[in-house]
């Protein structure tokens, strides 16, 4: 394995994360059981509020799993830590924001990755698709995610044939928020960080639990589960500091101050 595949920077309230396995970002099992502890890590630091996370370079996001370790060994049902494969897609109480910001080529469990933000960020020069077809293998976290995603015939025609959308086709279809010049990338991807670490803490992981649990309910049934104080988030927020200082703040005319307590 490459020595340290995962490199983090604070930048206050923000985590960077950065998988830095040359030459194509892939992850491998042990890389992925990193991602997990980091991203476990973010989880539960009360001090951070948004991560990010990116590719080395400027060519690849990732890859996806690694195949030449595949071929030496690494079994594809392989213990790949806390979170699932890359650490996120599968992390439970996951109630902060996550950034993806695709610098590059995204592909296979790559793409699963980034789809695991909130928020995709893209270079204008980043490719994605769903390969998994010529190896014989399924991807198996876009096949649930991506139709849900996008259009149900995009979806399947990524998965069914691999074939590769530019960043410009991606944004059209839904699955990419903005792309920027390579060299604005990361100074925008901060930007946003830098915004959304402003934000109510609370209220985030409210939305959060909120848009998980409920994907698939009925719209009566998630608001049920609202008003009968079944969401931990939503009850945590209505009994904070934070919710009485946002009701302050406005009646004074001031910008609140988020504690996130």
């Amino acid at each position: 394995m490459t020595a340290n595949p995962i490199r983090t920077q604070r930048r206050g309230h923000v985590l960077e994360v950065t998988l830095d396995r040359p030459k194509a970002n892939a992850i491998d099992s042990e890389t992925s059981r990193i991602m997990g502890d980091v991203f476990t890590g973010f989880r539960d630091d009360p001090e951070l509020r948004v991560a990010t996370i990116t590719g080395g370079g400027d060519t690849f996001f990732c890859a996806g799993w690694d195949l030449k370790a595949a071929a030496g060994g690494d079994a594809v049902d392989a213990d790949y830590g806390a979170g699932g494969f890359g650490g996120l897609q599968e992390l439970r109480g996951m109630n902060k924001p996550v950034i993806s910001v695709v610098n590059g080529i995204c592909c296979g469990g790559g793409l699963e990755l980034a789809l695991s933000g909130d928020i995709i960020l893209a270079a204008d020069h980043a490719r994605f698709a769903l390969p998994e077809i010529r190896s014989g293998t399924v991807a198996d976290a876009a096949s649930v995610k991506l139709p849900k995603r996008i259009p149900y015939h995009i979806a399947m025609e990524m998965l069914l044939t691999g074939r590769w959308l530019d960043a410009e086709e991606a944004a059209r279809w839904g699955f990419v928020n903005r792309i920027y010049p390579s060299d604005q990338l990361v100074t925008e991807a901060r930007a946003m960080a830098d915004l959304l670490a402003s934000g109510p803490p609370l209220v985030y992981a409210a939305i959060k639990e909120i848009v998980r649990e409920s994907e698939d309910m009925a719209f009566q049934d998630a608001m049920n589960r609202i008003t009968r104080s079944q969401f931990e988030t939503v009850e945590t927020l209505y009994r904070s500091e934070d919710q009485k200082e946002g009701a302050r703040a406005f009646a004074e005319g001031r910008d609140p101050v988020w504690k996130g307590r």
